[in-house]
């Protein structure tokens, strides 16, 4: 039984979006206007299939970056300068 289980979490796996693709739909939301999906997939540069889209979605809400409402969804994290600085005059920490 293990190894049917290991099998669908491999599945799952096979279809998950691209880096690429999930940097992409964060440029087109940092710009911090509440979108609906269909704007989203207009401002787009590529077509993304509706179920990829969903995932990064998921995944974006999960990791704190956006809200999803009834209205649309709204980027809501905001970077941290400090670090920023740090890493511009290379400091270790």
């Amino acid at each position: 039984m293990p190894q049917t289980i290991q099998l669908r979490k491999r599945e799952k796996l096979a279809h998950s979006p691209t880096l690429n693709t999930i940097l992409m739909v964060e440029d087109a939301l940092k710009i911090g206007e509440l979108t609906t999906l269909a704007d989203l997939k207009k401002k787009l540069p590529k077509k993304v299939m509706h179920q990829t889209l969903l995932q990064i979605l998921d995944y974006l809400q999960f990791s704190g970056k956006i809200v999803i409402g009834t209205k649309g969804v709204l980027w809501v994290f905001t970077e941290r300068k400090e670090l920023n600085e740090l890493i511009k005059r290379g400091t270790d920490i």
